[in-house]
């Protein structure tokens, strides 16, 4: 048996306290006594996010530490968790949906290091489906022979099921039971308009769970699915995704301007984009958007925000290291974080955010383009740089 799943099974059983970080410190209470809270603040509530993007293999307990903090100690985020890294083209999927403050399955991974380029993060606060492993981000899917994986904070009511499926005259108001009468009723919406794709009728990917999230999730990719038959560049592919975002917000404008839309999305074990558009709810002050923050030399200390736990950086990484960390709020109270502006889609690669499409090019450069054994690659990513007008050193250095 691997050494690590005996060392989580020895966890398991016997259930230690390690350190302040790992038992609660602020909300000294048991478990169920969120249940009363939450029952009076769901509607101002919202999930958080957590990713990471490395140019070194790196591992993530000194953020994930915190950001586990605030799943039922000094938040509310309680009703379960997830974390998903790359290994390789592979991913590596832990869920719970206990809260992340008392998961021994959270602690492990604080405890227990492991390395990665590329991991998404998730605390859950349930607003849409019920606490069920089912509705635990991040979630994933295979597409193009590529392990995709999706993480979601805000509220976006296009894409709830009791909303879409009351939407024709000819269904029931309530998200009905599928049977060949009303199978159009709960199927999940069409985006894709926006890259010219037209609803066929054909949905490849569903929501197995109950939440708007996942819904939205598998809208996105059979949108992509449908638009390109061969692996798309970094840049064109970004401007998908980015179209396909400004449809879903132009679609839910219907609902009172009520979006709160921002996600993590990783497709494949150096690539991660971060969307946001940002805001609050109704009567709530918590305001829900995305902040990153690069890591590289010269190191120095971080300290964070939900323990009193630090560490010098500058002893435990390497010249070649540098990490980009996403997260709803800043994770640190002793750094500088960046706030994502409404509307920005960034690719992350390499711990480095590109900003536009034609930075990009960059990530393709460095030869961390999609890559699959299923479908082939654009054949003219000449054609595409020379469509972005990118400047010449672009060409030199890529010996076109």
């Amino acid at each position: 048996m691997d050494h690590h799943l005996i060392a989580l099974l020895l966890l398991l059983l016997s259930q230690p306290l390690i350190s302040l970080c790992f038992s609660s410190t602020k909300n000294d209470v048991p478990l169920n006594s969120f249940s009363a809270k939450a029952a009076t603040t769901t509607q101002l509530q919202m999930c958080q996010l957590m990713g990471m993007n490395c140019a070194a293999l790196t591992d993530f307990t000194f953020s994930f530490r915190g950001f586990a903090r605030r799943g039922g100690d000094t938040d509310v985020h309680s009703h379960g968790w997830g974390l998903c890294f790359y290994d390789g083209k592979g991913i590596r999927a832990f869920h719970d949906s206990e809260p992340a403050a008392d998961s021994l399955l959270a602690e492990f991974l604080q405890t227990h290091p492991v390395k990665t380029f590329n991991m998404v993060s998730h605390i859950r606060y349930a607003t849409r489906g019920a606490v069920r492993l089912e509705n635990v981000h991040p979630f994933q899917r295979e597409m193009w022979g590529i392990s995709w994986c999706f993480a979601h904070n805000g509220d976006v009511s296009y894409f709830d099921r009791n909303v879409f499926a009351g939407n024709d005259a000819d269904c029931p108001a309530t998200a009905p039971k599928v049977n060949e009468s009303n199978r159009s009723c709960v199927k999940i919406p069409w985006i894709g308009k926006s890259i010219g794709v037209e609803d066929t009728g054909e949905r490849y990917y569903n929501p197995i769970g109950k939440t708007d999230s996942e819904a939205m999730f598998c809208a996105l990719l059979n949108a992509l699915r449908a638009r390109f038959d061969t692996l798309p560049s970094l840049p064109v592919l970004h401007g998908a995704i980015a179209s396909l975002c400004n449809e879903v917000v132009a679609l839910d404008f219907q609902y009172e301007g009520t979006t709160i839309f921002n996600f993590l999305l990783g497709c494949g074990p150096h690539l991660q984009f971060a969307y946001s558009w940002p805001g609050s709810r109704e009567g709530s002050k918590v305001w829900n958007g995305l902040h990153y923050l690069v890591r590289e030399p010269p190191f120095g200390r971080a300290h964070l925000s939900d323990c009193d736990y630090s560490i010098n950086f500058a002893s435990v990484t390497k010249d070649d290291d540098r990490v980009a960390v996403i997260a709803t709020s800043p994770l640190t109270d002793d750094e500088d974080w960046v706030e994502v502006k409404k509307g920005q889609l960034i690719l992350f690669d390499d711990g480095l955010p590109h900003l536009a499409p034609d930075d990009c090019f960059e990530a393709e450069l460095r030869e961390h383009g999609l890559v699959s054994d299923v479908m082939p690659r654009n054949p003219q990513l000449e054609v595409d740089m020379r469509r972005y007008q990118l400047r010449k050193e672009f060409f030199q250095a890529a010996a076109i």
